[in-house]
């Protein structure tokens, strides 16, 4: 199967939508797009694959109510004709969905959020969440509390962090280019179009030249980054034209458009392998021989009611190794539960939890997605 068939087997996908796009370079929200590429995602939900949309058009919206015609330079600015923006943005999304029998969902993140374990891990428990209910996140950043230390500074680099956060197979950009071009094609005539490559190719920045438009803060410089990025997750990225006829259902369908940068690895994989090479273990579950004998035979994640002691002062999200009676370490993986929670609800069936701490985030101590046998 080559690398474009294997995009028909995808479950779970992060869609980036460019303001140049939504906005009509300037001229309002491009309504007839969005009814067009709302369209194309709710056909790719109803066939089973889940999406998270990643919509630029904030500020840029918010600019042409309030009758700016260049981006605002201060900060404040910035962040008031996102606030003014965000409304209209949203309001389309829900009305466009609303049509095909889909709820949306606004999440508003800053990189804050995703450098804080803690509000990490609340974050993909709450886009997980909305998945499972059927719901399409509309996802962008939290222009209105942004700062410079902490802004991503665009879309692309949001749109990657979200397909690390929720562990997608690909990460979708739809621009006003049909993608990654050996040079500037708005400068050069015979600029050819790279139609695969992989995403770790350091050679890939050279040919990003070019900065972005005047609503938008990305260029095609970080679209490759973004790829790469999104790659250590093991998430492969294709970057096309939004505007090109039905081009969401004719990429996911396996058509060559635009520019696929593949990841080396499949998204569990490059997760355990992360996993297994991390070497802040922050404490240990000592197993007993069926939990052991399940975890290497089955695969299977770990409950609580397998464990039978509990080492070491870990928080929820950190890595802990698991260890047989005997003292040999079987696995290791991302705890769900803290030491202190876990000493509470050890040697205790999975619909127990929720009665000993008063609440319960996951049946599972461990999924098996987080752990990998050593």
């Amino acid at each position: 199967m080559t690398k474009r068939q294997h995009i028909k087997k995808t479950k779970r996908c992060v869609i980036k939508i460019g303001s140049a796009l939504l906005t009509n370079d300037g001229a309002g929200l491009n309504l007839p797009g969005i009814a067009t590429w709302v369209e194309q995602i709710s056909a790719l939900r109803n066939n089973g694959v889940e999406v998270v949309l990643v919509s630029s058009g904030a500020v840029a919206e918010g600019m042409v109510r309030l009758g700016l015609t260049k981006r605002p330079e201060s900060i404040h600015d910035l962040q008031a004709a996102a606030a003014v923006g965000q409304m209209g943005l949203i309001q389309s999304y829900e009305s466009a969905f609303s049509k095909f029998d889909l709820h949306t969902a606004q999440v508003l993140l800053t990189h804050d959020d995703l450098s804080n374990r803690q509000r990490y891990l609340n974050a993909r428990s709450t886009v997980r969440s909305l998945l499972d209910l059927g719901v399409i996140p509309v996802i962008n950043e939290n222009d209105t509390v942004v700062t410079d230390e902490i802004r991503f500074g665009d879309n692309d680099t949001l749109a990657a962090l979200v397909a690390n956060l929720i562990e997608a197979d690909y990460l979708l950009i739809l621009t006003d280019q049909n993608g990654l071009f050996d040079r500037n094609p708005r400068e050069h005539d015979d600029a050819k179009l790279i139609s695969e490559a992989a995403a770790e190719d350091n050679s890939l920045a050279a040919m990003a030249e070019g900065g972005a438009g005047a609503l938008g803060r990305g260029g095609m410089t970080t679209k490759v980054s973004a790829a790469k990025l999104a790659a250590r997750s093991g998430a492969s990225t294709l970057i096309a034209a939004g505007n090109e006829k039905n081009v969401i259902q004719r990429i996911f369908a396996g058509e060559q458009l635009g520019t696929l940068l593949y990841a080396k690895q499949n998204p569990v994989a490059a997760r355990k392998q992360w996993l297994a090479g991390h070497l802040q273990i922050k404490g240990q579950l000592i197993l007993d021989a069926g939990a052991v004998r399940k975890l290497r035979e089955s695969g299977s994640s770990l409950l609580a009611v397998g464990v039978k002691r509990v080492q070491g002062d870990f928080s929820r999200g950190e890595i802990v190794s698991c260890v047989s009676e005997e003292g040999n370490e079987v696995a290791r993986g991302l705890v769900n539960y803290g030491a202190a929670d876990v000493e509470k609800i050890k040697g205790k069936a999975s619909n127990e939890i929720e009665s000993i701490l008063g609440y319960i985030d996951n049946e599972e101590l461990i999924h098996r997605d987080n752990l990998v046998l050593v």
